[in-house]
């Protein structure tokens, strides 16, 4: 556990650095906080991405406890903000997923643009056959060539079997055969590496609805995850984005990357209040293994431990 809180930590430094400061300055030890230390510790909280909603509450709780005598000095504050979000993130939608008993767990990852999704799925792949599970890589960005190749050089380092098709073909045929190969190898997960497409362009949405049906249909019942991969460090346009794909796909989870070069971390917390989707994986380096399950009490922890 401390050597996966010491990860989060690491990864969660800028963010971490930006409210902890901002805690500090605000609330003085001598306790004579007035409305403008209220003020200025929402600006921080949203700066970071937290959430107008969160924050509220975050304030008013903060607020109430002062009042009440209850905490007194900046230390105070940032336990207490700290115990808030690991019970709001532990609450709600599970953080964990179930494998399919019935075949392969087919698992579809979607985002825009340099979100990080072959990246991820390369990740993934290392990790669950360190596991020793079994995974069959589908490389369905057809129309980028680098993104094939990069999804290979993933498979390779894995040990994992990648199904690709020549440049241009159409991602759901590839998608349709990956699962036909990962049912007849009778591998534990499929991942579906998509392409990016912008959010805002109808078209393109709606191609990954043609692409579950098409899965489906060479594995009733699959996709069995469809799981939205969205860049933190880009803040309040993450939310922007996971709106719009939860309107075109019905989404089960999220993995958050590149949280390591971001003082915008809180996003996590805005996203996961507004969906209710559970946060599966988040990016916290470039290594392969700082892609972490997402743990709420370590999140919480690296956010705001001194």
């Amino acid at each position: 556990m401390e050597r996966l809180i010491n990860k989060f930590t690491a990864g969660l430094q800028r963010t971490k650095t930006r409210l902890v400061r901002s805690f500090q300055s605000v609330f003085r030890d001598d306790g004579t906080w007035g409305e403008d230390s209220y003020e200025q510790l929402e600006e921080a909280l949203i700066s970071a991405d937290l959430g107008i909603s969160i924050t509220q509450h975050i304030i008013n709780d903060i607020r109430d406890r002062y009042e009440r005598g209850q905490i007194q000095t900046s230390t105070d504050i940032v336990a207490a903000t700290k115990s808030l979000l690991s019970v709001y993130l532990n609450d709600g939608a599970p953080h964990t997923f179930d494998y399919n008993i019935a075949g392969p767990t087919v698992i579809l990852l979607v985002g825009v643009n340099g979100s990080g999704k072959t990246t991820t799925a390369g990740k993934l792949a290392c990790m669950w056959q360190r596991e020793g599970k079994s995974v069959v890589l589908a490389a369905c960005d057809t129309f980028r060539a680098a993104a094939v190749e990069q999804l290979k050089i993933w498979g390779e380092r894995s040990g994992c079997q990648v199904v690709s098709a020549k440049h241009g073909a159409d991602p759901a045929s590839v998608a349709f055969d990956a699962t036909q190969a990962a049912v007849a190898r009778k591998a534990d997960i499929l991942l579906v590496d998509t392409a990016g497409r912008q959010h805002t362009k109808k078209g393109l949405m709606d191609e990954l609805g043609k692409i579950a049906k098409t899965i489906g249909k060479a594995f009733p019942g699959a996709p069995h995850e469809i799981w939205l991969v969205v860049d933190g460090s880009t803040g309040t346009n993450a939310l922007q984005q996971a709106r719009t794909f939860g309107r075109s796909v019905e989404l089960s989870g999220l993995c958050l990357t590149k949280l390591d070069g971001s003082s915008k971390g809180g996003i996590v917390v805005a996203i996961y209040n507004e969906l209710k989707l559970p946060i599966h994986f988040v990016g916290l380096g470039e290594e392969v293994f700082d892609l972490q399950a997402f743990d709420p009490q370590s999140f919480a922890d690296a956010l705001f431990t001194d």
